[in-house]
């Protein structure tokens, strides 16, 4: 066969049958064999960037490695927030990257391909011959795995009608879990939770294996649950969850933290944003547990550090604590949970003639949207308030690209998202200045593919962290407004439907078209740009 149908046949090899990505020159036939030969789905994007966020929510969704595809030069160079915005996420995907002609230097797209990558974490991996397409194929989708991370295979254009005998090459992935650490580094963690009498138990996305276990050493302590933005919904079902942890915390939960004298993270680097740039952890013995070496004191310098298995490193720590017939803290007990995870109501009369409430919107769509939701965000000044007041099912279903600060990269994740869970509900919360830099390209993208999402726009006309710096400043900010299309007239023009709301009698009318919805759902919020919560971060 030829290389590039090698190339398909070495994905269909290790069971991935969905692609994201854009057709070009170097990898247009590899698709057309993944699709006609191996049956494989074909997501077809208007943005080769889109491509790397829709396999990296597919791939974590999913449990797989995420797979994309994109042509060489610009093609690549386009890719460079997402494939950032993936190394910073830790996602395992492969970017089948065509590269320009070997016999071809002077190629008008030719660049330093591996420079490109490089710059953005992602691993980079060249197809070296021929003959070692199959192969090569393979090690990428293995380092993916193991490095946790986008590595990017860099396939030349003149390799792809060479012929060659497809060699099925499969490499395991070793997934045995992280050691039960020995020694002093765990006796004085244990010491530390058994001596504590306001203990908290934190958990971010890297302890999703492990909520049953954790679960039970908070019932043990009697220690309240809480956790980080991306872990988010971990803990829904527990009686002493008091959410998300850090500079999200309500005011009341953030003021229990601080009397806390201990925290145990499990599964978590300790971001700023978590820490809050370590005011939350003053006064505190913390304990961290991470099967990453690299994310271990990362951001944070713990009392104490256990390169280990969560789950299995909980499970010993139950034990020495029942061994040790250590009493519970009854912490726990003393708080009311229920007011510490409270947010004001917001009110429906609070706003001026021609927009609404941003909270109020937030608090009926919060009842009014589907409760199997899969919840993404993009990034942006009106997320904070979305991230505390809009929930979702639990950590394996929500996904906020707030990795690397960019604005613009929510509904790719959420079309990628769809494909993982085709059977539920996508719901993406995104501003104005995110939909029309990296939303508007795709939202037919989502309309072709005929998805279930709704996607709820919260536009004030404004780039608003700008909007808002300036006017604190006293400062005329027309320079940070816009005046930009109709978003829900767009969504409709784009195939979908959508609703303008301007009135709480809108928002009744938007309320009642997520429950008759049956085809791409726009909700265009019209928010004042001088009344709109602060951020949180």
């Amino acid at each position: 066969m030829y290389v590039y149908q090698s190339i398909a046949r070495s994905l269909a090899d290790h069971g991935l049958d969905t692609m994201f990505g854009l057709m070009g020159d170097a990898n247009l036939f590899i698709v057309d064999d993944f699709v006609r030969a191996g049956g494989g789905t074909f997501v077809p994007v208007a943005f080769e960037g889109s491509a790397v966020l829709m396999a990296l929510a597919h791939g974590r969704v999913a449990g797989k490695v995420g797979i994309a595809t994109v042509t060489h030069g610009p093609a690549l160079t386009n890719c460079v927030t997402a494939l950032t915005e993936a190394a910073r996420a830790h996602v395992p995907m492969v970017l089948l990257a065509g590269d320009t002609a070997v016999s071809n230097p002077h190629n008008l797209q030719n660049i330093d391909q591996r420079e490109t990558v490089k710059i953005t974490g992602a691993g980079f991996e060249q197809m070296r011959a021929p003959e070692t397409a199959s192969y090569d194929v393979a090690h990428a989708i293995y380092r993916a795995q193991v490095e946790k991370r986008p590595v990017v295979l860099n396939m030349p254009a003149d390799f792809m009608w060479q012929e060659v005998e497809h060699t099925r090459h499969v490499f395991p992935a070793f997934t045995a879990r992280s050691y039960v650490p020995e020694g002093s580094d765990l006796d004085e963690a244990i010491g530390m939770i058994a001596s504590a009498k306001r203990p908290i138990i934190l958990a971010g996305i890297g302890a999703k294996d492990a909520v049953a276990q954790i679960k039970a050493l908070a019932d043990r302590l009697e220690a309240p649950l809480a956790t980080t933005l991306k872990a988010k919904g971990m803990f829904n079902d527990h009686p002493n969850n008091i959410d998300i942890f850090g500079t999200l915390s309500t005011p009341a939960a953030y003021d229990a933290i601080g009397k806390a004298d201990c925290i145990v993270a499990f599964g978590t680097s300790l971001h700023h944003f978590t820490t809050d740039k370590g005011a939350l952890m003053k006064g505190k013995r913390v304990i961290q547990v991470n099967d990453t070496v690299t994310e271990v004191a990362k951001n944070y310098h713990p009392d104490a550090a256990l390169v280990a298995d969560a789950g299995l490193t909980v499970d010993n720590i139950v034990w020495w604590l029942n061994e040790a017939e250590i009493p519970g803290s009854g912490f726990a007990a003393e708080l009311d949970i229920d007011a510490l995870t409270a947010h004001p109501k917001g009110e429906p009369d609070k706003a001026a003639p021609g927009f609404v409430n941003f909270e109020y919107a937030l608090d009926r769509l919060e009842e009014a949207l589907p409760k199997d939701r899969f919840l993404t965000t993009d990034g942006g000044r009106f997320m904070t308030e979305v991230w505390c007041r809009v929930s979702c099912p639990n950590a394996e279903s929500f996904i906020a690209t707030a990795n690397f600060g960019s604005i613009g990269l929510g509904l790719q994740v959420a079309i990628g998202a769809g494909y993982a869970v085709p059977n539920r509900p996508v719901v993406l919360f995104t501003g104005d200045g995110g939909f029309m830099m990296g939303g508007i390209n795709e939202f037919n993208t989502t309309v072709r593919m005929k998805q279930d999402l709704i996607v709820i726009v919260a536009n004030d006309s404004a780039y608003g962290a700008e909007h808002i710096q300036f006017l604190d400043r006293k400062m005329d900010p027309g320079l940070s407004t816009f005046d930009w299309p109709s978003f829900a007239q767009v969504g409709t023009a784009l195939g979908g439907q959508g609703v303008l709301v301007q009135t709480n009698e809108d928002l009744d009318r938007a309320i009642e078209a997520i429950e008759t919805r049956n085809k791409p759902l726009l909700i265009e919020l019209r928010l004042d740009p001088n009344d709109v919560p602060r951020m949180r971060m």
